[in-house]
């Protein structure tokens, strides 16, 4: 087992465990607010379970069916748990209309608020560890989990502060109004995680910066070419793909063609985890003057 699936099998255990402090909390108050945050952790309890099927299917190698690999399920992972979270911000919006002109009246305020500050807690280490993790294993499906679980925090201790600020006031349809504005924050993390990750089904190009990279890697270690172009590089889960054009001298032998290839393709897989390199070689009438020049 990867060290990406047990990450993903204890997201799934976190957010079961979450959700039960949440409902007991918003069954002690009957605050539409705490209701709201608890719905949130429902999305996350399906969210880690996509997260996890997605992981997993991303870790079977490359067959005669999909001879790139399977990387890309956890883009479909992510979409799908960005589609989820606006369903669930609608809901919620939904419930606290009906509650902005109508406050349910709240009960066992503080034990309940303690009891959500303990979730938002185990949230906050957990949402800390999936980040943190999902990016060194460059896993789109943890991050996204990760970004979720983010504004889940980020919305609990404002419901928790909003709630007490209501009782405190005497102004009960605050809690409704706090049931709005988190909704509101989970729709902007839904439409950041969609975003994400069509770029990655899109097939979107690595970040300026890592393709900087690449052209110093590829001008110092091609010695003996002429130059490189039309460098292209993706990111597909946690694979990168990258492929480039090399100009060589007309007289080279194709062995020689190779060695310089093979130098170039362990220099890229050194510096880029998961990386498979694509080289087509051309003869020098071919080259461009606009591409890598060669150290």
């Amino acid at each position: 087992m990867t060290h990406t699936i047990k990450l993903a099998l204890g997201s799934v255990a976190v957010a079961i465990i979450v959700l039960a402090i949440k409902a007991v909390a918003w069954w002690m108050t009957g605050s539409i607010a705490l209701m709201s945050d608890a719905l949130e952790s429902i999305v996350n309890v399906a969210t880690a379970l996509a997260a996890l099927w997605a992981v997993r299917v991303a870790a079977i190698p490359a067959d005669d069916g999909h001879p790139f690999g399977h990387h890309k399920a956890e883009y479909f992972s992510a979409v799908l748990e960005g589609v989820l979270i606006v369903i669930a911000a609608i809901f919620i919006l939904r419930e606290a209309w009906g509650a902005l002109f109508n406050p349910p009246p709240l009960y066992d305020l503080w034990p309940g608020l303690a009891i959500n500050i303990l979730a938002s807690v185990i949230n906050g280490a957990w949402c800390w560890m999936l980040l943190r993790q999902g990016r060194l294993l460059r896993s789109p499906a943890l991050v996204a989990d990760g970004r979720h679980l983010l504004s889940d925090v980020i919305s609990s201790v404002g419901v928790t502060f909003g709630v007490f600020l209501a009782v405190a006031s005497g102004w009960l349809w605050l809690d409704a109004a706090l049931a709005a504005l988190v909704a509101v924050n989970i729709l902007w993390s839904g439409w950041q995680v969609i975003r994400s990750s069509v770029g990655g089904l899109m097939d979107e190009s690595v970040p300026v910066a890592d393709l900087d990279e690449m052209r110093d890697l590829i001008a110092a270690n091609a010695d003996g070419a002429v130059e490189a172009h039309d460098l292209r590089a993706r990111h597909a889960g946690s694979a990168t793909f990258v492929e480039f054009h090399l100009v060589v001298p007309g007289e080279m032998t194709v062995e020689a063609a190779h060695d310089i290839c093979d130098r170039l393709e362990a220099a890229l897989k050194a510096a880029i985890s998961q990386c498979t390199v694509t080289i087509h070689v051309e003869p020098e009438y071919k080259a461009k003057h606009s591409g890598i020049v060669v150290l």
